[in-house]
């Protein structure tokens, strides 16, 4: 019978699970984490867990939190086990699993007392991961969305508030009231200049409400940007089925992850940090070209293999770099366009860096699928592979097998629509992309006139030209044929 996963049973788990060297009622909570999801177990309370394994910072254990629907099926998942989640590395060599007991609370799913508990002097940051959604952001702007019903309801009565940034805003007043150090708010979340994107929205509410709350918090209050990596699959049935079968564990919400993980932090905290620094975090001055390695190469390369791979119905994406025609595809987008677009970063060979990559995607215990990385493209494209666009014809360079990845696109958005198609477009504007790359396939220009995706990139002649031709191939060829006419 398999043990389920609780205090009580730590002990009596198989040998070959690694269980905390901490004890856990040593542990007190520094820091609430709003949007306890796969990704931040795998992730912040890992690095966090290591840090307590060495017997340090033992009071800097997560609490955590959530303002949605899914975050109560969360607490619940969770509550039974004490917090505890089996962290599964899915390393092709052998999987490991650890038992991850950084987080010693989850608080209940209400406003007033998610306030609460920020207000409490020993909580010195707030850390986010809120997925991009989460952050208001305008998509004509791409600024922050004052004008949101659910912002403009805080602003109207912020002692009712219930969105992450009118309830951080709240909890700062009561502090300041009360006469309380402020928190850090430290965003975790996979975006650009996340802690900037964080203060941006924090400061835009605050002003709307109070000027003088507002200048209060940007004077005491720190929004550190970080670079965070870890290939995180989703868990499904299948995955907790597994974890039975390897440990003999019962766990409602284990995470399967990749053994590999990186967090890059700017060493910019108001009320003080553990030290991280032991157990791999690197903290900087500035995260930024580390993050733009990271979007370019990483996220970049995941779209750059990813619609090839769904015209040709590759479903895994270590399968994808078993194609040798995709593979090599990638390597030559990366080494001959997408790193001459890169400022040179402190201690970081690219090709190395990118060989690393490489590993990564082709590891097949991990799991990813191809739909994954197709999803939210109109959103993720405009983030990860047009600005390298950009920066090619800015620098007089070639951009010719990044305009085949929107071709590619294109491409994929109008096979949606075709008989029979098995291609899902997993897009909240899939309507329009496949009206418009319809019409493309008579009009390239059809698809790039869509400015809100494409911005100036809309009237660029030479990538035009170089999207109309390879669209042009793959209507009349053929994905194959048409990327191996690239590699020519």
């Amino acid at each position: 019978m398999p043990v389920k996963l609780n205090s009580q049973t730590l002990d009596t788990l198989p040998n070959q699970v690694n269980k905390p060297k901490y004890h856990r009622n040593q542990l007190s909570a520094g820091i609430i984490h709003i949007g306890v999801g796969n990704f931040h177990r795998a992730h912040q309370a890992m690095y966090l867990h290591k840090l307590f394994n060495t017997g340090d910072a033992l009071d800097w254990a997560i609490r955590g939190a959530g303002t949605k629907s899914y975050d109560v099926i969360m607490r619940d998942k969770l509550k039974p086990q004490d917090w505890l989640t089996t962290v599964v590395e899915l390393d092709a060599k052998g999987l490991t699993g650890e038992i991850c007991g950084s987080m010693i609370d989850f608080i209940e799913n209400d406003e007033a007392s998610l306030i609460a508990a920020l207000t409490q002097e020993t909580i010195r940051i707030v850390s986010l991961t809120i997925t991009e959604g989460g952050y208001y952001m305008d998509d004509k702007t791409g600024g922050f969305d004052l004008n949101h019903p659910e912002i403009q309801a805080d602003i109207k009565n912020i002692d009712q508030a219930t969105t992450v940034f009118g309830i951080l805003i709240t909890a700062l007043k009561r502090r300041r009231e009360q006469d309380i150090k402020a928190f850090t708010i430290m965003s975790c979340d996979n975006i650009p200049h996340n802690g900037n994107v964080a203060k941006r929205a924090v400061i835009t509410v605050a002003a709307a409400i109070d000027k003088k709350l507002a200048q209060w918090i940007e004077t005491h209050v720190t929004f550190p940007n970080s670079m965070v990596d870890c290939i995180t699959p989703a868990t499904s049935k299948v995955e907790r089925e597994r974890l039975t079968s390897l440990f003999g564990i019962e766990d409602q919400a284990p995470v399967f992850c990749e053994p590999f993980r990186q967090w890059v932090l700017e060493d910019n905290f108001t009320n003080g940090r553990p030290p991280l620094e032991k157990v791999g975090v690197e903290f900087v001055a500035d995260v930024a070209p580390y993050e733009l390695m990271k979007l370019r190469i990483l996220n970049g390369g995941h779209a750059a293999i990813a619609y090839p791979a769904a015209l040709l119905g590759i479903e895994l994406v270590h399968e994808v770099m078993a194609t040798p025609l995709i593979s090599k595809y990638l390597q030559k987008l990366v080494l001959e366009e997408i790193i001459p677009t890169l400022a040179p970063v402190p201690g970081v060979d690219f090709q190395e860096y990118f060989s690393l990559i490489e590993t990564r995607f082709s590891n097949p215990e991990v799991r990813d699928t191809v739909p994954r990385l197709c999803q939210d493209a109109s959103n993720r494209l405009p983030k990860f592979i047009l600005p390298i666009i950009a920066a090619n014809l800015e620098m007089q360079q070639d951009c010719k097998g990044l305009a085949l990845v929107v071709a590619l696109w294109c491409r994929l958005c109008a096979a949606a629509a075709e008989p029979k198609s098995e291609i899902a477009l997993d897009d909240q504007q899939a309507a329009r992309l496949i009206k418009q790359a319809l019409l493309a396939k008579h009009d390239a220009n059809a698809f790039l006139q869509m400015h809100d995706i494409f911005g100036t990139l809309c009237d660029n002649k030479i990538f035009a030209k170089h999207f109309g031709t390879w669209l042009t191939m793959l209507w009349t060829q053929g994905t194959a044929k048409t990327i191996t006419q690239y590699m020519d």
